[in-house]
């Protein structure tokens, strides 16, 4: 059971503060009977809802994991011109929303849905959701420079969060240096600033893991639906990361 405006906002109706001003003024019914009440629970599933004597259905979740090109806008839109992330979502027809963002120059996973509640979620800052990156960067990084970002490093917006990093490839040739990290936070260009605070700024940047959801094998440019074990498991860190950040606080 939902909150009745909650459930037309989802299905596209208006806004939720619309869709309650809908309510008041006597324009929904359900079952037949006229509603005036907020906050009246109905079962989309079961319940007949009308807005004005139209049918309104609920939309159908989807949850979708997408690999993300270099290149391609994180919006459903782009006023310019440029390929956007839903260009590449042939197939599906609800209207989804990316969680989150990555960078233009950024590639990887990127979580796709229509499912508001899920998007934040996975998005709010006080869940601790590790997202987890391959940044190539410039130079070798020596290890007490590592130990930086590890411990938390201070930029304009301040201090970050530790993060968990890890060498993976050393290029003496070109001078470049791949190397795993996995931040609990999503500020605007946080890894290449927290790079760049370092001075070995970001040649290359790809997420490979969000959770423990994993890019794996998706080639380029193309999407999956996220199991109903993979959407649960996100759910799970998300909530414990609340939890724990609540402890945190009440112990503080």
């Amino acid at each position: 059971m939902e909150r009745l405006q909650k459930i037309l906002a989802q299905a596209g109706v208006a806004s939720r503060r619309k869709c309650e001003e809908m309510i008041l003024a006597g324009k929904v019914e359900v079952n037949g009977e006229l509603v005036t009440t907020l906050g009246t629970k109905v079962d989309p599933a079961t319940d007949i809802i009308k807005v004005s004597g139209r049918l309104i259905r609920g939309e159908n979740k989807i949850y979708i994991m997408f690999n993300k090109p270099k290149g391609v806008i994180t919006s459903a839109s782009d006023d310019k011109g440029r390929k956007v992330v839903t260009d590449y979502l042939k197939g599906i027809t609800e209207r989804v929303y990316p969680v989150g963002r990555l960078d233009y120059d950024t590639e990887g996973l990127l979580l796709l849905t229509n499912d508001g509640e899920f998007a934040n979620l996975l998005t709010h800052p006080k869940h601790h959701v590790p997202k987890t990156y391959l940044a190539t960067v410039k130079g070798v990084p020596h290890g007490t420079a590592l130990d930086k970002l590890k411990a938390g490093i201070k930029l304009e917006d301040g201090m970050t969060a530790p993060a968990e990093v890890e060498y993976k490839d050393v290029d003496e040739a070109n001078k470049e240096t791949v190397i795993s990290i996995t931040i609990h936070e999503g500020r605007n260009r946080q890894v290449r600033r927290m790079f760049e605070a370092i001075a070995h700024p970001v040649i290359r940047l790809k997420r490979i893991s969000f959770g423990d959801i994993l890019l794996q094998n998706l080639k380029r440019g193309s999407y999956r639906h996220l199991t109903k074990d993979e959407i649960n498991h996100l759910q799970q860190i998300a909530k414990a990361g609340a939890l724990r950040e609540n402890t945190t606080r009440k112990d503080t």
